[in-house]
């Protein structure tokens, strides 16, 4: 009996062996047509595939979108850097083409509010614990710095010239919670708005501008500007935008919150401003009109 079923074994994968290689050699054969069995096959799998292809591709579309959004999200902020340098030109431009209405009728005007020298300087220290309040930089009286000098980077005006020393010069902020840091400002419309930037609110970080009369109409978006009226800064530095309106404690004036142009928190080369225009201190001291010199010359002649 365990020789029978040996036997009987072998026959078996004998059997399978010639039906295997027969399989093979016909499928090998040259045919026009499929036996039921591949063309069975051939429907099963091509059954699967439409099950399954559907929602690979529906995951394939979704990953390939996933990577556009993320594309667009890189474009719009290159495209967001591109409008921040598109609003400064517009407030040059602006300010450019209400001062050459002006200089039609004065022909012989050689300076203006806007005219300004600049000296570059960059930041050296800044104290952790005021941190938005000041900062010291590498130039002071040696570089004819002074006090109340106007201070800016390339987005835009960060403060003034506080104190000045030989070599250094310490920065006060707009960002300054100080009700005596005060800048004069303009408000870009079709009627200009005026009023002063007194601090910054610490809720929304944003520069409160007071002072504005409550019956101009200010938008969000306007540009805000230095006035040049205050007889220290000259006219059109970029302080920041408009992000909202709300009036005073008795509503005779108006209070705009502006978004700050320039970043107070990370600032490691500065610009600072010397007005070419006379101001008021200079007018009062003689230097305006040479009589300055002359109180020295006359001076050293006694």
């Amino acid at each position: 009996m365990p020789q029978f079923l040996r036997n009987k074994r072998l026959i078996i994968l004998l059997a399978g062996i010639i039906i295997l290689v027969a399989l093979i050699g016909f499928s090998l054969r040259d045919r026009e047509e499929l036996s039921w069995p591949e063309q069975f096959v051939k429907d099963t799998v091509g059954f699967v595939q439409n099950i399954f292809a559907k929602p690979a591709h529906y995951v394939a579309g979704f990953v390939e979108n996933i990577h556009d959004l993320l594309n667009t999200y890189e474009e719009n902020k290159i495209l967001k850097e591109h409008l921040d340098s598109y609003a400064k030109l517009k407030v040059e431009a602006d300010r450019l083409e209400q001062e050459n209405k002006e200089l039609r009728a004065v022909l012989d005007k050689d300076e203006t509010l806007a005219s300004y020298h600049v000296r570059h300087a960059s930041v050296i220290s800044r104290n952790p614990d005021r941190w938005n309040e000041s900062l010291i930089i590498d130039k002071g009286e040696v570089h004819d710095i002074k006090k109340d000098m106007a201070v800016i980077t390339a987005d835009g005006m960060i403060g003034k010239i506080k104190s000045v020393g030989k070599t250094t010069s310490s920065v006060q902020l707009l960002s300054t919670i100080d009700r005596t840091n005060r800048v004069h400002v303009a408000i870009q419309g079709d009627e200009n708005a005026y009023g002063l930037v007194e601090g910054i609110d610490e809720e929304s970080q944003l520069l409160l501008v007071n002072e504005i009369p409550a019956e101009i109409k200010i938008k969000k978006g306007m540009n805000v500007i230095t006035s040049g009226f205050s007889g220290t800064f000259p006219e059109g530095l970029f302080i920041g935008t408009v992000e909202k309106v709300e009036p005073s404690q008795y509503g005779l004036t108006q209070t705009a919150y502006v978004k700050p142009a320039a970043n107070f928190y990370n600032i490691k080369h500065v610009m600072v401003i010397e007005r070419t225009m006379p101001t008021d201190k200079d007018y009062e001291s003689g230097d305006a009109t040479g009589e300055g010199e002359e109180k020295a010359a006359s001076g050293d002649k006694s």
